[in-house]
């Protein structure tokens, strides 16, 4: 279960416009122009580097609308020159374009773009300069299209076609509403070739493959791939390691994985590839070890495409070369036959590493207190990405790994004025954990500062340094915001990953409390006034900590899970509990029973927000109803939003802008006001 962010809106421009909370509820302004001005700042989704290191291209999310984005591409050697678009819409129409693939001799980039009729994404070329004509399309695909790579000799691009399901939004969107005879068949998202040169589309793996990811052996002979039998937003969890030759399809198991298994990577020679395993709650919310597998030049047990998937489990054994590493790889680079370069998450903290393949020491190339998107050269070393962090609105670098030089300015006008921001550590249950911890800024009366405590998705996420609308308001209102990872959490390793394991809701909320205690010891917060929120696992965490505690004064929980056992005969995703309850509902509903937020409701007195998309399968939203209805009949303050049309992420602007306004107001209005500060004392005058 995700996180649930809203968005990475980058900019503050209307400090003066934003209250204290300690300011009556009746004196603060209205935060809507605020958050207005927020969303006229530029954000970037995607950086990416041309292999040789030339050119930077990135794809800009256009101010003021919801879908609409522009690429820009950029000649390193020439700074001064302004970037050029690059498009495939002929009147400059607005359009969603993005998913950047760079020609494996830096002059093409490949994407998506909504520019042609309707609404599907659609491939197109383009000369990288600008300078060849309009952007070429390649596809009519009545269906949907992702992730584009071009072949290593460029003749041709692949990607992730579903032929015939252009609602198909993953688990993330909105539902199609089912109504009469339910059906059980499900869309096959398949690995599929376009020729450059004559745009005929091919598709190659199985149809009983569902692909989730894939990337080109060097010589382009073959795909390696993750995948898993259909339904495919629900079986990822049991994905396994495969290579599809580009030729026939002919598909051979490399890797049946003990855990999830994700980012597929090609050592240069095509003899290895690596990948990333471990537990992970959520299909792109990636983290692991980083596992490598030699690739015999003769695979055997071959699927035909028409054939069911299955194999013998004998396959070639892998080598875990981060093993008890106290950090958890996300993303994997590999440069050289002898040397892995993988983003982590390292304690709260961004890191780049570098393993040697056969074994050996990891080591450190770069981490720092802040996020950072990466995409690496040819060469290794040179590298494009994307920083921002709680105080610093995203920019995209270049340069060599952490000798990164700014190319571009576009919040250069963007300030973001909080007060002190901390990275926190403590001890919990004999283990060490970390979060992140952001002041306002200090008020003059030296009064403490309220603070909400925000859980994040998952479980299996972690909290960087990041720049993001929800934080950034929340400080501006003149409330502490602290950020934990407990127990479940990327960042200190797989085995503290995998620390709440049939556990939820106990050692993960004590790492919670004592983050709590270890702030209220150490920094100026009024332990009167605390609030908690979270979306997703976030939001179940935050059911059961009113359900624990009366800590808590104010709480919103988005997206929630109110009770485990009809949570999991309701939601699409259901494979996703088995690593975590270590059996079904079915054959152990005790462990389910035991987390369950509802099974303590009569213990709840915090006044408490409920939000839930409407069309949400990843959480049903009659989680969010049972909860509700049970506070409302027990007489706790509640409220119940139901946003329409909307998945477990939220994707319209007017409702993204209503949950962090209403979850503003919710603390403004529940939260105890401040005590009033003494004054100074005076010392009677003799007479």
């Amino acid at each position: 279960m995700r996180a649930g962010s809203l968005g990475w809106v980058l900019g503050l421009g209307v400090w003066g416009a934003l209250a204290s909370a300690a300011v009556p509820v009746s004196a603060r302004p209205d935060v809507g122009a605020t958050y207005d001005a927020l969303q006229r700042a530029v954000r970037i989704k995607q950086v990416a580097l041309s292999p040789e290191g030339a050119r930077v291209a990135w794809v800009e999310w256009v101010p003021g609308t919801a879908e609409s984005t522009r690429l820009q591409v950029r000649e390193l050697a020439h700074p001064e020159r302004a970037p050029v678009r690059i498009t495939a819409s002929k009147d400059g129409a607005p359009c969603a374009e993005g998913s950047l693939a760079w020609s494996p001799d830096g002059r093409r980039l490949a994407f998506l773009s909504t520019a042609g009729e309707g609404t599907a994404r659609q491939l197109y070329v383009a000369d990288a300069s600008g300078e060849g004509g309009p952007a070429r399309r390649l596809t009519t695909l009545k269906g949907v299209l992702a992730t584009p790579k071009w072949s290593p000799d460029g003749t041709s691009v692949g990607v992730l076609a579903i032929e015939g399901a252009e609602d198909a939004q993953g688990p993330l969107g909105p539902a199609a509403r089912e109504t009469g005879v339910v059906q059980e068949s499900s869309p096959v998202k398949r690995f599929a070739v376009v020729s450059v040169e004559d745009a005929r589309l091919r598709l190659v793996s199985p149809a009983g493959l569902f692909i989730y990811e894939y990337a080109w052996s060097p010589d382009g002979a073959r795909v390696a791939v993750t995948a898993a039998p259909p339904p495919g937003d629900a079986n990822w969890w049991d994905a396994r390691v495969y290579a599809v030759e580009a030729a026939t399809g002919e598909t051979s198991l490399l890797h049946a994985p003990t855990w999830q298994v994700a980012e597929p990577a090609w050592s240069p020679d095509g003899k290895q590839l690596a990948f990333i395993e471990g537990l992970m709650s959520d299909e792109g919310s990636t983290g692991g070890d980083v596992l490598v597998v030699s690739v015999p030049e003769r695979l055997a047990a071959k699927l035909r495409p028409g054939e069911k998937a299955e194999f013998p489990a004998k396959v070639p054994p892998a080598r875990n070369l981060t093993e008890g590493l106290k950090a958890t790889a996300t993303d994997l680079f590999w440069s050289t036959p002898e040397r892995l370069v993988f983003a982590a998450q390292a304690q709260g903290e961004a890191a780049l590493m570098a393993a040697p393949p056969r074994g050996g020491a990891v080591e450190t190339l770069w981490r720092g207190p802040e996020h950072v998107a990466v995409s690496l050269g040819r060469d290794g070393v040179t590298s494009a990405v994307v920083r921002d962090a709680v105080n610093r609105a995203p920019e995209v670098w270049t340069g060599p790994l952490g000798a990164w030089k700014q190319v571009t300015r576009l919040n250069v006008d963007v300030t973001v004025p909080v007060g002190e921001v901390r990275s926190v550590t403590w001890t919990s249950d004999g283990q060490p954990v970390q979060g992140w911890l952001v002041l306002p800024v200090p008020e003059l009366s030296g009064r403490k500062a309220p603070m909400v405590t925000v859980v994040h998705g998952g479980p299996a996420a972690g909290v960087l340094s990041t720049f993001s609308p929800q934080t950034a308001l929340l400080v501006a209102r003149g409330y502490a915001v602290f950020m934990p990872n407990p127990r479940g959490s990327y960042g200190q390793g797989e085995a503290f990953v995998q620390a709440n394991r049939r556990d939820f809701g106990y050692g993960d909320f004590r790492d919670v409390l004592a983050g709590v205690d270890a702030v209220l010891a150490s920094a100026p917060v009024d332990p009167a006034r605390q609030g908690i929120m979270g979306w997703s696992y976030g939001g179940f965490l935050t059911m059961w900590a009113v359900t624990r505690t009366q800590r808590f004064q104010a709480a919103v929980a988005g997206a929630g899970i109110a009770n485990w056992q009809s949570y999991y005969g309701t939601n699409h995703i259901d494979t996703w509990m088995l690593p975590y309850f270590g059996a079904s509902v079915y054959d152990e509903p005790e462990v389910y029973t035991r987390s369950s937020p509802i099974n303590g409701v009569k213990q709840v007195r915090t006044p408490t927000l409920v939000l839930h998309g409407e069309r949400d399968v990843e959480v049903p939203a009659s989680q969010g109803y049972e909860f509700h209805r049970a506070l409302k009949t027990l007489g706790v303050k509640t409220q119940l939003v139901i946003y329409a049309d909307e998945g477990h992420g939220l994707r319209k602007p007017e409702h993204q802008k209503d949950r962090l306004l209403r979850t503003l107001d919710w603390f403004d209005a529940n939260l105890p006001a401040a005590a009033v500060a003494p004054g100074p004392k005076v010392r009677p005058s003799a007479r």
